[in-house]
């Protein structure tokens, strides 16, 4: 498990944040964020204050990353792509996350290097990482520049003829209902949010479409929600389209893979970060994920 309980030995009194910094190699910001999360105990306790004197025996929370063997999928000198398998998640959960994403970046990479951007949980596909700080400050900025050109596949439901520019904002839902939270929907008061979705082939038998999705804008389940807004929910997706009852039983897993391609269509959302353009360092990038996606799709309708 990642997030490990380590014992040590402090002979001379000092400020918490000061003894992260110069004897872990924490940056002052990372060793007070640590603090106020409670990971540093002493004598068992939490400690929350940053400017604390501590000595003698404390006890730290540590992420040491582990490898499940997930190979980068491009490397340059100052990023790596991964082409992200569904299910596995970017950043861990709690402190219990068995393993995901950012594990593997920093056992490959080391501890200055972070992830860029998010994908669902269950969306698989390409992610973009930086190598350490310097090029995570200039992607992100990238990003929130709009800089970055994404193309996702997805299977849908029913019929796409012709294309479609799906401009509608998003809102997360509030409510005390801890479901309906969870959910982002359509509102006026949402987020402007823009979509183009292009059909790409029908098939008939199963009444689907294959379809590229090209997101302007990264609102959390942005493609899913617009898809569903339109009338053609991604198969698979195990909230957008479904009832409240199964949703519940998705989120306490107690849907089988059987119940929930009778439900959905699929035993995973069938959407993928298929490409990524963007310019860089005066260069021009174009990934593309070397995924049979069309075979994940057929593969994840049976058992």
């Amino acid at each position: 498990m990642p997030f490990i309980l380590k014992k040590m030995f402090i002979k001379e009194k000092q400020r918490a944040f000061l003894f992260i910094v110069k004897e872990l190699g924490y940056t002052q910001k990372e060793a007070q964020r640590f603090i106020s999360k409670g990971r540093v105990l002493v004598n068992g306790e939490i400690m929350d204050k940053s400017s604390t004197e501590i000595e003698g025996e404390i006890e730290f929370i540590c992420f040491e990353p582990i490898s499940k063997g997930l190979q980068v999928h491009v490397e340059y000198d100052e990023f790596v792509v991964f082409d992200k398998p569904s299910g596995l998640l970017i950043h861990p959960q709690n402190r219990n996350t068995p393993y995901s994403l950012i594990d593997e970046l920093k056992y490959q990479f080391g501890r200055d290097a972070n992830i860029a951007h998010r994908i669902d949980q269950e969306t698989s596909g390409l992610v973009l990482c930086s190598k350490n700080k310097n090029s995570e400050r200039d992607i992100k900025m990238m990003f929130q520049e709009r800089d970055m050109k994404k193309k996702y596949l997805a299977m849908v439901h029913g019929e796409v003829k012709n294309d479609i520019c799906i401009e509608a904002p998003l809102l997360r839902k509030q409510d005390e209902s801890a479901i309906v939270r969870m959910v982002v929907k359509v509102h006026e008061d949402g987020k402007k949010s823009k979509t183009d979705v292009k059909p790409l082939k029908y098939f008939p038998d199963k009444d689907m479409t294959l379809v590229e999705c090209s997101p302007f804008t990264g609102r959390q389940h942005q493609i899913r929600v617009h898809l569903f807004h339109v009338k053609h929910s991604i198969v698979g997706d195990p909230i957008y389209g479904q009832s409240e009852e199964n949703i519940v039983k998705f989120l306490d897993k107690e849907l089988t893979p059987l119940q929930r391609i009778s439900n959905s269509g699929a035993s995973r959302l069938l959407l993928h970060a298929n490409e990524l353009e963007f310019d860089l360092y005066n260069k021009k990038f174009h990934i593309n994920s070397e995924v049979d996606f069309f075979k994940i799709c057929f593969d994840s309708m049976s058992i």
